[in-house]
């Protein structure tokens, strides 16, 4: 006995689940494609299996690096990569038309990490500092602290 295969999108109407496919899909009536594209950043862990993205707060399952195909509905959305607590790694917007394909390649860099979109402009609202920039920003302050502020004190003891 054979099944047909599953369908790209649900064939009812009302919203449809974002839900990220590893080939491209054509986007039902009203309805736009998100191409995503996502490197593993410098990290020891790759960013996009410790991150999750999100398309107007709702989360959409991003397995890992790689391009991805998210059909998103027609209009303004707020598209962004959090970490595993919530707080915002790369935020962007784009206000989406039926039928269009919108692409976005989210770079985790060893400084900063960045949104750009297909034409390589930088459409990053906030991008927060990567992991390894805010470790080194830590550890100076804490160096600066233990060492130049209060080194002279334990002296006077």
């Amino acid at each position: 006995m054979s099944y047909p295969p599953p369908a790209s999108y649900p064939h009812m109407p009302g919203p449809v689940t974002p839900m990220a496919y590893p080939h491209p899909v054509a986007p039902p009536p009203g309805y736009a494609v998100l191409v995503v594209s996502v490197n593993r950043g410098p990290y020891i862990v790759p960013a996009p299996t410790t991150s999750k993205f999100k398309v107007d707060g709702q989360s959409v399952p991003i397995p890992g690096e790689g391009t991805w195909y998210v059909v998103i509905p027609a209009g303004p959305h707020d598209v962004r990569y959090t970490d595993f607590l919530g707080m915002p790694l790369i935020t962007t917007a784009l206000v989406a038309q039926p039928g269009v394909a919108y692409h976005l390649s989210f770079r985790f860099g060893g400084w900063r990490n960045r949104a750009y979109d297909g034409y390589g402009t930088d459409v990053t609202k906030f991008g927060l500092w990567s992991n390894y920039s805010i470790a080194l920003l830590t550890l100076g302050v804490f160096g600066l602290l233990c060492c130049g502020v209060l080194g002279p004190f334990t002296t006077m003891l």
